[in-house]
Parts: structure tokens; C-alpha cells; sequence
């Protein structure tokens, strides 16, 4: 009422404003300047450095600890070649986790207020250019230039895995490195689903939690009752839905603030991903390099990874910008795609004629190299236009077109 009354005070007459108005001239007529746009948010370039980070520790896993015996009179397996470096690198492989931790966050970030087809569109045109590239050139490579590594592989697997989708139709990967990718492609399918009921901030908290304790609940329900718990594990991925809810209630932290119950959704998303993590990682670690390490180890490093990325995003670190920053994230997707089979094959050229140390950097520029003219020659001019076409033809689709091209 207070404030009412001051404006019926201060007002002019409506017929005194009226007739102001009419007397002036077009040019005397104040004209309300159109907002400004809001300023875009600076990149997050602490984060993409963490990203090319994962993808190095993965690439140094597969090198240099992994079981292969490329490195012939080096050492066989690759443990053998490298046996200081191997212990260190021998955990790289959690760079996998990394990735999923930074996806969960990314990925809500970059969909919250998107129409579905937006979101369908920006995913297509970010995976699909450089990830086509890479599955016909590492076909060409096993089954061309290196036959005796596609020997437990067929040719006509390439067309399944053309479409990323081969882990769901039971088809084997062309490269092993693309299991990862079938993993975040049913976390995007959730996310899509997201898109078409619209997303809140509650609703995403709910998601966050509701989510991988669902999946956790019905694994060890029907596993402790003796019942089948694969499609479990295909729909709910209850052994890394955790990485995923644990990076989108980071976003709900970074974007709209703290809150006790973000906080919560955090601790329950770090607690299962370290439980799963620790238990997958010390059994794949043994297995594939024959070192054994105890489980608080594993757990650690989850902890420890999801604080890192909570320290980059939440603190005065999100602000720094780093030169070369935004190059090294674009680099970390061809990067993945390419390093396991060609470097494997550089490292079995080069090791007979070099020494180990001249053969790993040598093999590390090479791929970096490859990964640039990836991204500068295919994912640069191919990724915007595919893109905008998938963006407009999902919004043409008959009877959903239009619904698909709304934000819920």
C-alpha cells in the first residue's frame, strides 16, 4: 500500500501525460533502449585442460601398462617395457570415470533449456563426424594394414558400429576404447528423455538421486533373489550412473547455488561411484597389467577426482582462463578415438629402430597431430552444419516435429 501511494502522488494526470505525449515529436519521444543480451558465460578452461588430462592418463594406461607386446625388444608385455612408469600408469584407466564425472556435468550444462531437438541435433554433431572417421580408419587398419590385429573381428561389424550403437545390438566394438561411448550414449538417452518432460532444478535433484539408488536397489534386490539383472545393468548402468548423477549435482551446485540437499546428492553419488569404481578398477587393473593394488587406493582416486572437478567449477578457478585451454578440450575427443590401435601400431613400427623413450613421445605427437587435423578438418566445418540439419529435420518429423522442437 506504501508504495502505491507514492506512485499515485508522484504520477502526473492521465490526461495531462496523454496530452504531453501527443505534443511531442517523434525524436522528443523517449524510446526504451532494447535489452542487451546476456553476456555468454566464459568457457570453463580449467576443465577442458581435466579433460585432456583424462584422456592422456588413458592413453599412458594403454601404452604402458597394458597387456600388449608391441613394444617387442623393449619388453613384453608392456609392463615389462616401462616397469617404473607401468605402476603409476597402471590406475590411468580411471581416466575413464573422470571423463563420465565431467560428462554428467557438461552435458546438463549444455542441455538445461534446450528443446529435445536441439538436444539431439548439438550430440549428433559432436560425436558422430570425427567418431565416423575414426571407425573407418581403424577398420582400415586391422583389416587392411595390420590384419593380425582383426583377426577376432568381421568387416561387416563396421556398419553397426558406424552407428555407436553396437554395444546395444550385440555387436563387438571395432576399437575397445568405443565401449565408453555406447555407456554415455544411454546416459544422453536419459538426458533426451529429460528434454521432452522439461527439466527444473528439483527435478534434476530428484534425478540425481532417485536415479543410480534405483539402479543400485534393483541390481542387488534381484541379484541377492537369484534373477536376471542384465537389463538392469542395460537401462539403469548402475555400475556408472553414479559418475553421471555426481556431475549433474555439481551443475545444480554451479549453476543455481548451494544447498544442503545438493550437497547430499554430491556425498550419495560419491560413495557409490567409489563402492563400484574400487570394486570394477582393482579386478580390470590385475587382469590386464598384473598389478594389484587394495581397494581404499581405487576409492581414493574417485574421491579424489570428483573433488577436483568440484574445486575447478565451484571456486575462483572457474574463472581462469588458460591459453591453449580451449584448444585442449577439442582435442580430448579424437584424441580417445584414435590412440589405442595407431598407437599400438607406431609403438610396433618404431620399437625395433628407437628407443622406448623416442618411440612414446613420438607416438604421443603423432596422435595429438591426427586429433588436431580431426578436429580442424572434419569436426570444425562438419559438426556445426550436421548440426543444424539434424536440429531442423528432427523439428520436421510428422506428428512429433513440432513437440520435439519446444522447450517442456
Amino acid at each position: 500500500m506504501v508504495a502505491t501511494a507514492e506512485m499515485q502522488r508522484v504520477a502526473p494526470p492521465q490526461e495531462e501525460l496523454r496530452g504531453e505525449l501527443q505534443q511531442r515529436t517523434p525524436e522528443q519521444t523517449p524510446r526504451q533502449a532494447p535489452p542487451a543480451p546476456p553476456a555468454p558465460r566464459p568457457r570453463l578452461a580449467m576443465l577442458d585442460g581435466l579433460r585432456l588430462l583424462a584422456a592422456l592418463a588413458v592413453v599412458l594406461f594403454h601404452w604402458t601398462a597394458w597387456h600388449h607386446g608391441n613394444w617387442g625388444r623393449h619388453g613384453d608385455p608392456a609392463a615389462e617395457a616401462w616397469p617404473w612408469l607401468s605402476q603409476f600408469t597402471a590406475v590411468g584407466a580411471l581416466g575413464v570415470q573422470l571423463f563420465f564425472i565431467i560428462s554428467g556435468f557438461v552435458i546438463l550444462l549444455s542441455s538445461f533449456g534446450k528443446s529435445p531437438a536441439r538436444f539431439i541435433g548439438s550430440r549428433v554433431g559432436r560425436l558422430y563426424p570425427a567418431y565416423w572417421l575414426a571407425v573407418l580408419a581403424s577398420s582400415t587398419l586391422i583389416f587392411v594394414i595390420w590384419p593380425e590385429l582383426g583377426v577376432n573381428r568381421d568387416p561387416s561389424d563396421i556398419w553397426a558400429n558406424l552407428t555407436m550403437f553396437q554395444g546395444g545390438l550385440g555387436v563387438g566394438h571395432i576399437d575397445g576404447v568405443y565401449w565408453t561411448l555406447w555407456v554415455e550414449m544411454k546416459f544422453y538417452l536419459w538426458i533426451l528423455a529429460f528434454t521432452l518432460v522439461g527439466m527444473t532444478v528439483r527435478r534434476v535433484l530428484a534425478f540425481a538421486l532417485a536415479w543410480p539408488l534405483l539402479g543400485n536397489g534393483l541390481y542387488y534386490g534381484l541379484g541377492a533373489a537369484g534373477r536376471d539383472v542384465g537389463w538392469v545393468q542395460h537401462v539403469f548402468f548402475p555400475e556408472y550412473s553414479a559418475l553421471f548423477a555426481g556431475g549433474m549435482a555439481l551443475f545444480l551446485l554451479f549453476r543455481f547455488g548451494h544447498t544442503p540437499a545438493r550437497w547430499a546428492a554430491v556425498a550419495v553419488n560419491v560413495v557409490l561411484s567409489a563402492w563400484w569404481s574400487a570394486g570394477i578398477q582393482r579386478r580390470e587393473t590385475a587382469e590386464l597389467t598384473g598389478y594389484e593394488y587394495p581397494l581404499a587406493l581405487y576409492a581414493a582416486i574417485v574421491v579424489g577426482l570428483f573433488a577436483v572437478v568440484a574445486v575447478l567449477v565451484l571456486t575462483p578457478l572457474s574463472r581462469v582462463q588458460l591459453p591453449g585451454a580451449t584448444l585442449a578440450g577439442s582435442l580430448t575427443y579424437p584424441v580417445y578415438l584414435l590412440h589405442q590401435l595407431w598407437g599400438w601400431w607406431i609403438i610396433m613400427l618404431l620399437s625395433p629402430v628407437l628407443p622406448k623413450e623416442w618411440v612414446l613421445v613420438l607416438a604421443l605427437a603423432a596422435v595429438l597431430a591426427a586429433a588436431w587435423l580431426v578436429h580442424r578438418w572434419v569436426e570444425t566445418p562438419l559438426g556445426p552444419r550436421l548440426q543444424r540439419a539434424v536440429t531442423a529435420g528432427v523439428g520436421n518429423w510428422p506428428v512429433v516435429g513440432e513437440r520435439l522442437s519446444r522447450v517442456s
